[in-house]
C-alpha cells in the first residue's frame, strides 16, 4: 500500500514538473516571431507548440514507456495499458499567436478510462491547476471548490465556439437561448482553463462542442475534483472522443442541460 501511495505522488509531481518545464519554454518565447501554420482555416499551429510537446511526449516515453500517450500535434500511440495520456502543449495557440496571456499545458491521465491526474499551468499568470482522483483540487496548492450558485440567472458561464464552420447555426441559437437566462457569458479560448476556473468558482458553468479529448481531458479531472460534474450536452455520461461537453458547479447543470 505504501508502495501504490508513493506512485501516486511521484506521477503527479512528474506531470506538474513536466507541465512547468513546457510552460517555461512557451513563457520564453511569447512575443517572439512565430512560424505560423494552417491547420483549418482559423486552427493555427505554431513551432513552439510542436516544441513543447516534442519535449512532454518524450519525457513521457522516458518516464512511462508502456503507458498510452494521444497529443493534439499527430501522436497517437496505444498500448492497452491501464494509463492513457492526454498531452494539449498549447492550449489556447490563438491567444498565444496574438499576444493575450491566457493559454496553458494541459496534461490530462486517465486510468482504466477513468478521469485519474489533471494539470494545467499557464506561464504568464502563474496559475497552476492540480487534482488527482480522490484528492480534491487545488489552485497554486491552495485547495479550491466550485460556486455555490443555484440560478441560472445568478450564473456567470463560459463558452468556446468550434473551428469548423459545421453547425455554427445551431452554437449560435444556443449561446442566445443561454444569454437570455443567465448573468452573462465569456469566451476566452482555452477550454481547459475555462474547466479549471469552473472548479474554482470564478465561472458556474462552461459548455463546448467539437472538443478534443486532448482539449478537456486535464480540466475534468480538476472540475471533478473540485465537486464539479461534467457530461455531455443532454446530460449522458461524457465521453471525451465525443467532442461535446457540459461541465458545471452541479447546481446549474440541470438549468443548462435544458438549454443545450
Amino acid at each position: 500500500m505504501k508502495f501504490l501511495v508513493l506512485a501516486r505522488v511521484a506521477m503527479l509531481n512528474f506531470t506538474v514538473n513536466l507541465a512547468k518545464k513546457a510552460g517555461e519554454y512557451l513563457r520564453e518565447n511569447f512575443g517572439k516571431e512565430l512560424n505560423i501554420e494552417h491547420k483549418g482555416r482559423i486552427d493555427l499551429v505554431t513551432q513552439i507548440d510542436r516544441n513543447s510537446q516534442d519535449m512532454i511526449v518524450g519525457e513521457i516515453f522516458r518516464e512511462f514507456p508502456h503507458h498510452s500517450v494521444i497529443a493534439e500535434e499527430g501522436v497517437d500511440r496505444t498500448t492497452g495499458q491501464e494509463y492513457t495520456w492526454f498531452v494539449d502543449p498549447l492550449d489556447g495557440t490563438v491567444n498565444y499567436v496574438h499576444g493575450i496571456p491566457f493559454f496553458c499545458v494541459s496534461l490530462g491521465v486517465f486510468k482504466d478510462k477513468k478521469p485519474y491526474i489533471g494539470v494545467c499551468y499557464n506561464p504568464i499568470s502563474g496559475d497552476l491547476f492540480t487534482a488527482q482522483s480522490g484528492k480534491g483540487a487545488f489552485r497554486n496548492g491552495e485547495k479550491i471548490k466550485v460556486s455555490n450558485t443555484s440560478l441560472l440567472v445568478d450564473s456567470l458561464v463560459v463558452t468556446g465556439f468550434p473551428y469548423s464552420l459545421t453547425g455554427l447555426d445551431n452554437s449560435i441559437m444556443r449561446f442566445t437561448r443561454i444569454l437570455r437566462e443567465v448573468q452573462g457569458i465569456r469566451r476566452f479560448g482555452s477550454a481547459a482553463l475555462d474547466l479549471c476556473f469552473v472548479a474554482a468558482g470564478s465561472f458556474d458553468g462552461f459548455w463546448e462542442v467539437g472538443l478534443h479529448p486532448w482539449d478537456m481531458a486535464a480540466g475534468v479531472v480538476v472540475l471533478l475534483e473540485a465537486g464539479g460534474r461534467a457530461s455531455g450536452l443532454s446530460g449522458e455520461e461524457l465521453d471525451p472522443n465525443n467532442g461535446d461537453i457540459l461541465a458545471s458547479n452541479g447546481r446549474i447543470h440541470d438549468g443548462l442541460r435544458r438549454l443545450m
